[in-house]
């Protein structure tokens, strides 16, 4: 009987590892909790800091990753969500919530919220500045549907400046995402383009939908929804000129969103569809490289 229990948790085990390819599922997220768009791990806090995207509050939610509880929610009365994207965070604890989701390419009012001491806010309105910003290569709103990549929804916080990352939905997508460079001050800004990087052509597969650094070990990630870019052995902040490893996930879904647990681990997370996703990942990079 021992060894018929046995042999069943191991075929369940195996299972399991296969059907979410080279994730670890953490927790399966709340049910009210279906559209995360952004999560973030701030160094020396407990809480994972998420966002839902368009449609949905203005408000930013926590899950202890100790507990394996919902946290504190900090509904931000003096914004709006009109397609909040991503979120990042800095050196001093401030978070950064990008309002820059732009599927159409009409949008003409892109900005990002800057949060500041929200872990310790005793108030639920934490918004310290506003930035507001134009990307500089784009001149129609909507661009011509071969020049639909302005949609944003991956950026990270890097010495004073936030990096932003295109979803490319160009007519016959050949894989191109562009960055952007834009300082994290307060005011109104032109984002300038400094780089580009082709992923691949399956637009299913090969569009970026999240980005996120750890500064430690000089390591930045891009998401879609089955793979992560790796990107090491930059320069300054010419991450695209960096040795970049594509790492195929075995697990496709609606994923929009990654963070850095530390040097070695990312969080990912998924939006629900019906029975499927909603679920925090684990990837172990170094495993991970290792199964290439």
């Amino acid at each position: 009987m021992k060894t018929l229990l046995l042999l069943t948790l191991m075929i369940t085990t195996s299972s399991c590892s296969q059907g979410f390819g080279q994730l670890q599922i953490i927790t399966s997220m709340p049910n009210d909790r279906v559209e995360i768009s952004g999560i973030e791990k701030m160094h020396g806090n407990p809480y994972l800091w998420m966002i839902e995207d368009a449609g949905n509050n203005a408000t930013v939610y926590t899950y202890n990753i100790q507990s394996k509880k919902m946290g504190p929610e900090y509904p931000i009365t003096r914004a709006k969500n009109k397609d909040w994207e991503d979120i990042t965070s800095d050196q001093n604890g401030n978070l950064y919530i990008g309002d820059f989701g732009n599927n159409e390419g009409k949008r003409k009012d892109l900005k990002i919220y800057k949060l500041s001491g929200i872990a310790s806010a005793k108030s639920n309105d934490s918004i310290t500045s506003i930035i507001e910003f134009k990307l500089e290569d784009q001149t129609k709103f909507p661009p011509k549907k071969k020049n639909l990549n302005v949609d944003i929804e991956g950026f990270f916080y890097h010495k004073n400046f936030l990096y932003l990352f295109t979803r490319n939905r160009s007519k016959n997508f050949d894989g191109t995402t562009k960055m952007y460079k834009l300082p994290a001050t307060p005011g109104k800004h032109k984002a300038k383009l400094v780089g580009t990087y082709k992923t691949c052509k399956d637009h299913n597969d090969c569009q970026i939908t999240a980005a996120a650094i750890n500064e430690k070990s000089k390591t930045v990630a891009l998401l879609s929804y089955n793979k992560v870019w790796i990107i090491r052995d930059y320069k300054k902040d010419n991450f695209l000129d960096g040795d970049i490893t594509e790492i195929k996930l075995g697990h496709s879904s609606q994923k929009e969103s990654v963070t850095f647990k530390d040097k070695n681990t990312l969080y990912i997370a998924d939006e629900r569809s019906g029975p499927d996703g909603g679920n925090l990942y684990e990837l172990d990079i170094k495993k991970a490289l290792k199964h290439k």
